[in-house]
């Protein structure tokens, strides 16, 4: 009884947020994949190649089918230019409702001054989104019946008009970031903006012209080099989409440990009104490792117990580029 009355409590939250119109794909380590923050992002690495991926499990505690995102990227640097390619899939409730988005990215870099300190990037991303349910494993209240004490009965006509389960729009992003990289700086801030969903898309099950809006990002900090082993990053993040707004506050800091060589990672993120976030992680040469977890904070904690996300990030780094290839990467 205690797992049926979650399950119709996440319905409802699911149902009330527009999943079953359109949801857009969600990740508190945000910036752990650059690509999926900012295509101005794309390729603005020290290594010849990076390969990113990243798993994200959301209300387990609530759901008997929770959340469940993952994405895999890869990038690189030529020049000025940056190129890459980014996959992302989602899955919620008991609908099976999927989203895939696979996109291309591509960036250019310019230098603001002589030694390269100060730098603007532009990126472009484009591609596709794949999204479709199991119209026939929702209940909805047309099949709900007082026999037998009150119950739903799938049987019965759903009222519901469904065209289509399943529909395919395009993709369209763009980004702008500014970033200080000088190496022997005490300080080295940066700030960019985003704008995701450019075209627009029609995005409906049923004969309605559901459009989805725009998404802005505008997200800014700046690295605090403490000593030549220890730095902070205080950040920001703001996204705005129509009538909904999200505001996330983090700190991330890390300690170079000289005879292990080795970063040591961590960081504090409040998402306001919704979730706590604690990460922790380390760098090894060339692999960066993150594991964070959500304590929710929302009007749903009383169910959800205040457990909120569990969420993996794995980097890898290819083999420096040549000295005079890096110094216009940013140092975030």
């Amino acid at each position: 009884m205690k797992n049926r009355i979650k399950n119709i409590i996440l319905s409802i939250l699911l149902l009330s947020t527009g999943l079953i119109k359109s949801q857009d794909f969600h990740l508190s380590m945000y910036d752990a994949a650059p690509m999926f923050l900012n295509p101005a992002l794309t390729g603005l690495v020290d290594s010849k190649f990076r390969v990113h991926a990243q798993y994200r499990n959301q209300w387990n505690s609530v759901a008997f089918k929770p959340y469940s995102t993952a994405l895999i990227s890869l990038d690189a640097p030529k020049g000025k230019w940056g190129f890459g390619g980014q996959i992302i899939n989602m899955r919620a409730g008991i609908g099976n409702y999927n989203a895939l988005q696979g996109l291309l990215s591509v960036s250019y870099g310019v230098p603001l001054d002589k030694n390269k300190f100060n730098n603007i990037s532009f990126g472009l991303q484009a591609g596709v989104t794949q999204k479709r349910i199991e119209a026939g494993l929702y209940t909805f209240n047309n099949q709900y019946t007082s026999a037998n004490g009150g119950s739903f009965d799938n049987s019965l006509p759903t009222g519901e008009n469904f065209i289509r389960q399943s529909f395919i729009t395009p993709q369209f992003n763009a980004g702008f970031l500014y970033y200080n990289s000088r190496q022997q700086a005490r300080l080295n801030p940066f700030f960019g903006y985003s704008a995701f969903n450019l075209s627009n898309p029609v995005e409906t099950y049923y004969h309605t012209t559901n459009k989805l809006p725009i998404r802005h990002y505008a997200h800014a900090g700046i690295r605090i080099n403490i000593t030549e082993l220890f730095y902070v990053i205080p950040k920001a993040l703001i996204m705005l989409q129509k009538n909904a707004s999200e505001q996330l506050f983090s700190v991330d800091a890390g300690y170079f440990f000289k005879q292990e060589e080795f970063y040591l990672l961590g960081g504090l993120n409040y998402r306001y009104n919704d979730a706590s976030v604690v990460y922790i992680g380390a760098r090894k040469n060339n692999y960066i490792a993150k594991i964070a977890y959500d304590a929710n904070t929302s009007s749903l904690k009383d169910v959800s117990k205040y457990r909120g996300a569990f969420e993996i990030s794995f980097t890898y780094l290819s083999k420096p580029r040549k000295a005079k290839e890096v110094s216009h990467c940013p140092r975030l």
